[in-house]
């Protein structure tokens, strides 16, 4: 099985979720948000193949890592293959995030009629969705760029049956400190 990436994996992230994290950016996306800071992932035509035996060697030689990130373009046009990548990632104790334009509620509903968005969901364990939202761009949110988005407890939502965000990366405009990975920061 071949995936459609934007570039080759990215080692060392520290800013598409929390601790150092390996992002698979994925070619193709239909959301066309204005202000994407990845446009060149939306053309399904653009980018290259690559074979999941690949990224699984890649993520053999990742060092120092904590988990890996699903970006783009969007992830959930190419469930199957980003299941199949997550899945051996986890067999290498990292964990999963993912970011994408569809909002939690409405991959649920997708997933009746493509059962392999359900499969993605059940391996991700933080996903920010939501399209990015120009009007509500911010600089003091945490791993997601518009007030808009959501970061999910996806295991505890499925469980549940209804979105559970995560409330330790919610800004509040009171505070002066923030959680990094497993450190928390006091900006003075």
């Amino acid at each position: 099985m071949n995936i459609k990436l934007a570039t080759y994996i990215q080692p060392d992230s520290i800013v598409d979720g929390e601790g150092i994290r390996s992002v698979i950016w994925t070619q193709g996306c239909s959301h066309n948000c204005e202000g994407c800071h990845n446009p060149k992932t939306h053309d399904f035509n653009a980018g290259f193949n690559q074979s999941i035996d690949d990224i699984k060697a890649d993520i053999d030689d990742l060092e120092g890592q904590d988990g890996i990130t699903f970006s783009g373009g969007d992830p959930m046009f190419q469930a199957a293959a980003c299941t199949e990548i997550a899945r051996y990632a986890k067999t290498k104790n990292l964990d999963i995030w993912c970011y994408t334009g569809f909002k939690f509620e409405d991959l649920i509903t997708l997933s009746k009629i493509k059962p392999e968005i359900l499969e993605f969901l059940k391996e991700i364990d933080v996903l920010i969705d939501g399209k990015f939202n120009i009007k509500e761009r911010s600089l003091n949110l945490l791993f997601r760029g518009s007030s808009n988005q959501r970061i999910i407890d996806v295991h505890k939502s499925l469980k549940q049956n209804k979105v559970c965000t995560i409330s330790k990366y919610d800004y509040k405009e009171d505070s002066s400190s923030y959680l990094f990975g497993k450190t928390e920061y006091l900006f003075i």
